[in-house]
């Protein structure tokens, strides 16, 4: 009897051991100490801008995305504006028009030029700003203009009518090629054939104009939270890099979203990639 008490025992410990909680994710602040939720939700609430540097295929990005929302929301209520980089700026209007049930969810969906995972990804996040009548803005370019500037680069977007440039921030844009995120960008363009300048370029077309609609559309008393891919607020480049050519001054939060195999300690690669870094494993489960 008490030889089975001992081996249950053991075998307890081992099943402890061998089977431990696989948490799926865990929250870092820019020098990599360990921060609760509850901590970054309190300093959330008190900035102004708040960009979520997602991973698009990445499933705890989005769900993170929406539980931050709704939390802030919580607390904010209609102070809170939400925009997005998977919006173009001509789709403000149906946008608009689906929230004041003008048109119908299925119109809806069939024009707004939907990114392949808005069903999982997107939508909620949609419709949680429709539900509770908050501001949803489509920040960025439209891409066919972006792809202008690919092929022509800046100068290209002179040849577009008066109505087109109400969809691109005032032109020239600002644009540093030294900026980190532009120039790893070129270099990145050289290694995969692309012997222009323009490669960068067209990303930054997007960044300035995601943060023109932003300013446009957040004033006092406001909080604008942002979703976007990573790469356009990492280390506070980007659209905040635009954004603060505008106002030096405004208060801007970052989060971001990294892989890691362990997910323990926050990698010295990812130190300081944004004000709070979501790490997740890398064999995470992707959305596609």
């Amino acid at each position: 009897m008490k030889q089975s008490i001992i081996l249950t025992f053991i075998f307890s410990i081992f099943a402890m051991t061998t089977f431990a909680q696989k948490p799926a994710y865990q929250l870092f602040n820019a020098e990599g100490k360990k921060v609760n939720y509850k901590k970054m939700m309190k300093q959330l609430q008190a900035t102004n801008y708040i960009f979520i540097g997602e991973l698009h295929n990445n499933p705890i990005s989005h769900w993170l995305e929406l539980e931050i929302t709704k939390d802030l929301h919580t607390q904010l209520g209609n102070k809170l504006v939400l925009g997005a980089e998977m919006f173009e700026a001509d789709n403000q209007l149906i946008i608009d028009e689906y929230f004041a049930e003008i048109i119908t969810k299925k119109k809806f969906e069939a024009e707004i030029r939907k990114w392949d995972n808005y069903k999982t990804d997107y939508k909620p996040l949609v419709e949680f700003a429709k539900e509770n009548k908050l501001k949803f803005i489509a920040t960025n370019i439209p891409r066919r203009y972006a792809g202008v500037v690919y092929k022509q680069g800046f100068k290209g977007l002179d040849k577009l009518s008066p109505e087109a440039k109400e969809y691109i921030c005032p032109l020239p844009p600002a644009y540093d090629a030294n900026v980190a995120c532009y120039a790893k960008m070129l270099e990145m363009g050289k290694q995969m054939g692309h012997t222009t300048d323009n490669f960068p370029k067209s990303q930054a077309i997007k960044d300035a104009t995601m943060a023109h609609f932003i300013m446009r559309n957040s004033g006092a008393g406001t909080v604008f939270v942002h979703y976007n891919g990573a790469y356009h607020s990492d280390n506070h480049e980007g659209i905040v890099w635009h954004l603060k050519l505008k106002n030096k001054k405004i208060k801007v939060l970052t989060i971001s979203t990294v892989e890691q195999d362990d997910i323990k300690k926050l990698e010295d690669d990812n130190k300081n990639k944004a004000d709070f870094i979501i790490v997740v494993p890398s064999y995470m489960t992707k959305t596609y």
